[in-house]
């Protein structure tokens, strides 16, 4: 399709959004590894407060998903005006939305920690970390809601240099704030939360920036708080469908991590350490996949149906080989990336093991991810929520509890129920 005369490529598009999953992935990475150098226990803990942040996160996606469709839409139909206004409306919707998921997790943080049967001396680390960042999640919505605008009118490469900005204010100040170099207070835990925090607000300042001066049509200071009935079921139709699957996926996932955490707490490091490895593997699934729903979107707004299905087969084959490939290398490698954040021998042997086993899973996950958002971009969300509800629930958080728990194989039993899902 077009963007301003010029045709949109499946690279182009793709390559800018997978650097940026991979910084937003180095955002929490940064964390876990300077943290781990403090002790294990206290990665462990951080990780379990980042797995509600994530929850959070996802949650505001809603919002952003159901923009970026709408939006790319009216810009393949060349109505740039109305994607200018329902972009407006959108980030006054997820800012609402990040003020009230902020006083949730500041007044209810710690009675969330206890609710996943955590340890009573990582619920006192991770509560004042939670409290912290969920205080000002707020900011990560509207970045979010931001993010999503600019994307869908493919221009991807401003939102990636943004986040990179992000990463290198986020790890200075880590360095700073966490290990009191330079004369800063050595803050640990704290500093690690001030410096997310920070990051993030000078982040969305930027992305705000951008926004008006790549924007298609301008955006009227009015075009906030103008409430238009039919835009919000046009976000709310995509939208909400999609954040039901990932209320599905996130719910079932922090249900797991109560699994984990019952198996014990070198099972939970463990699980913290692998999945930060694992979301790289993801990152190249989600940017394909997301390339691909903006040009689809825009395919489907220009009525260019044939060509958008042939659009999504051909990002599906590049995008499964692609992974396969990276699985492999990582697999002959799988000891030295857990080694990058622990010397505990009964960490590494489970952790390796377990990046063994994302041979099978990886390339699976990447098909579920490039078809659902293609199928998100020509107007069909409910599907993939049916389809992943009964997954996730009827096969993943059964499997984990039967095999992780009752039958005592412990977190590869809990990984081995994620790969049948």
């Amino acid at each position: 399709m077009f963007q301003h005369g010029k045709k949109l490529g499946l690279f182009a598009v793709t390559w800018p959004i997978f650097v940026d999953s991979v910084l937003r992935m180095l955002l929490g990475t940064a964390d876990v590894f300077m943290l781990s150098r403090i002790s294990d226990k206290v990665t462990g803990a951080v990780g379990l407060a980042n797995e509600i942040i994530y929850f959070c996160i996802l949650m505001f996606g809603f919002v952003g998903i159901g923009t970026s469709v709408a939006v790319s839409q009216y810009i393949g139909a060349g109505r740039e005006q109305e994607a200018a206004r329902i972009s407006a409306l959108a980030i006054t919707i997820n800012l609402l939305f990040g003020m009230f998921v902020s006083l949730v997790l500041s007044l209810y943080g710690e009675a969330l920690l206890r609710l996943m049967k955590s340890d009573p001396e990582q619920i006192a680390i991770a509560s004042p970390y939670l409290r912290m960042i969920g205080g000002f999640i707020w900011i990560e919505a509207l970045s979010y809601a931001v993010s999503s605008v600019i994307r869908a009118s493919g221009r991807t490469k401003s939102v990636m240099f943004v986040t990179l900005g992000v990463n290198l204010v986020h790890v200075i100040g880590n360095y700073l704030l966490i290990f009191g170099n330079f004369g800063f207070p050595q803050w640990g835990v704290a500093g690690a939360a001030v410096s997310t925090v920070i990051s993030r607000l000078l982040g969305v300042i930027v992305l705000f920036a951008i926004l008006y001066r790549q924007s298609p049509a301008p955006i009227r200071a009015r075009d906030y708080v103008s409430w238009n009935g039919s835009y919000v079921k046009q976000i709310l139709s995509v939208g909400l469908p999609a954040a039901g699957e990932h209320l599905s996926w996130q719910s079932q996932y922090l249900m797991i991590i109560s699994f984990v955490n019952l198996i014990g707490v070198t099972a939970l490091n463990t699980h913290v350490y692998v999945m930060n490895i694992s979301n790289y593997f993801m990152a190249l699934a989600i940017a394909i996949g997301s390339g691909t729903e903006i040009i689809v979107g825009q395919m489907v707004g220009a009525g260019e149906m044939n060509a958008a299905y042939r659009r999504l087969m051909g990002s599906l084959k590049i995008s499964f080989g692609l992974t396969l490939a990276i699985v492999c290398l990582a697999a002959i490698f799988r000891h030295n990336l857990i080694g990058l954040f622990t010397t505990d021998p009964e960490i590494l042997a489970a952790g390796a093991s377990i990046l063994l086993l994302s041979i099978v899973l990886e390339p699976g996950r990447t098909f579920n991810l490039v078809v659902i958002n293609s199928l998100r971009a020509a107007g069909d969300a409910r599907f993939p929520v049916l389809m992943g509800v009964l997954s996730m629930w009827g096969v993943s958080v059964l499997l984990a509890y039967l095999l992780g728990v009752h039958l005592g194989i412990g977190l590869f039993g809990v990984w081995i129920a994620f790969t049948v899902d």
